[in-house]
């Protein structure tokens, strides 16, 4: 008997004086009050940020959509901060533990905001739409980015100076690591000042097929801090230090708006003045009257010099398509039109060739 009395005792005494002072009914109680706000959690998941989705969804601009998506994870994380604040408040800690809650509470407050000051950072750019019209899309994107980190390190460095951790001592550190590491990485700032040149100049952008002599040619992918990831033709995958964009020329075959035809065509020493006037005129009726040639961009026909071996006409003039394909297609166009034309004037091609004159003794 006297066994279950002193077990009887020592429960009512841990009962009364709990963990940490608190007795064991006020911290189910607190459990309680932070079970709800949990409870209320999983409803403003499941009822109103669904609710908000589907009113988003109905009207014509991203702009809610985005907005309401970003702060899917604040609006979640929000209970719990309330519910774990007013549990703490509810609570009677000791001098001691009460300064270790509030520090938690504010620091739960803190990731909040700053959590909720980044998920705001996408929504915002599309209310700078009217940007892309200085800046290119892959700026503002690395422009977004560099927000968030910088709100990432706020939040961080908020957080730890409430624990007493002095953020100072630690950046000067990490700018004398930093400073270090500069001298080795060289190249990769380079090629990060480089892209950034690549940007702001509009030199390219996604989607865009590009030529760089002796470098690359084909399709931008994604255009990154250090380096452009192409796709060539063969679907090969290159990844280009952005540094080969910046010191060398670049060639933006996209933003060419008229294609050229710049020929030779090499006739036999044997055509006559008559059939040379007659293949120009032909040729040059044939530019200018078709719809294939943007006139006003200029071209010629005309016969160019003696080579070796032939007599040479230049023929330049400028196509209305800006498409590739269709270029190659008025190029086959215009090539038989002048093998017909020649033909038809009783004249011939030449090609390379010499003479050798065999002296007789």
């Amino acid at each position: 008997m006297n066994i279950f009395e002193n077990f009887l005792v020592l429960f009512v005494e841990v009962w009364n004086k709990g963990i940490l002072g608190i007795d064991i009914f006020q911290i189910l109680i607190g459990l309680g009050i932070f079970l709800v706000f949990l409870l209320f959690r999983g409803l403003i998941s499941k009822v109103i940020i669904n609710r908000l989705k589907k009113i988003a969804k109905k009207t014509s601009n991203k702009l809610d959509d985005t907005f309401v998506q970003a702060m899917e994870g604040p609006a979640r994380f929000f209970p719990i901060v309330v519910g774990f604040f007013i549990a703490s408040y509810y609570l009677e800690f000791q001098p001691e533990s009460k300064v270790f809650i509030d520090n938690l509470n504010k620091s739960l407050i803190t990731i909040l905001i700053f959590w909720f000051l980044h998920q705001s950072v996408q929504p915002i750019t599309y209310l700078l739409g009217g940007l892309e019209k200085i800046l290119t899309k892959e700026l503002i994107g690395w422009i977004v980015k560099a927000l968030k980190v910088i709100i990432f390190i706020l939040g961080a460095a908020a957080v730890l100076d409430l624990w007493g951790i002095k953020v100072g001592p630690v950046i000067a550190g990490l700018g004398l690591f930093g400073v270090a590491v500069a001298l080795g990485a060289q190249d990769l700032f380079k090629n990060l000042i480089s892209g950034i040149l690549v940007l702001v100049e509009k030199r390219f952008k996604v989607n865009d097929w590009i030529i760089v002599e002796g470098i690359i040619e084909g399709i931008v992918e994604r255009i990154g801090f250090r380096s452009t990831v192409v796709r060539k033709f063969d679907k090969s995958l290159a990844i280009i230090p952005n540094f080969q964009f910046a010191e060398n020329a670049l060639i933006n075959v996209s933003e060419t708006t008229n294609w050229i035809i710049s020929w030779v065509i090499t006739l036999q020493y044997n055509t006559t003045v008559e059939q040379l006037k007659k293949v120009r005129d032909e040729i040059e009726k044939y530019i200018t009257t078709h719809e294939d040639y943007k006139i006003s961009l200029g071209h010629a026909v005309r016969v160019d010099k003696f080579s070796d071996s032939s007599i040479d006409m230049y023929i330049r003039c400028f196509t209305v398509t800006d498409d590739w394909d269709e270029w190659l297609k008025v190029k086959e166009r215009l090539a038989i039109e002048i093998k017909q034309i020649v033909e038809k004037n009783n004249a011939s091609f030449a090609f390379p060739s010499q003479s050798i004159y065999v002296e007789k003794k």
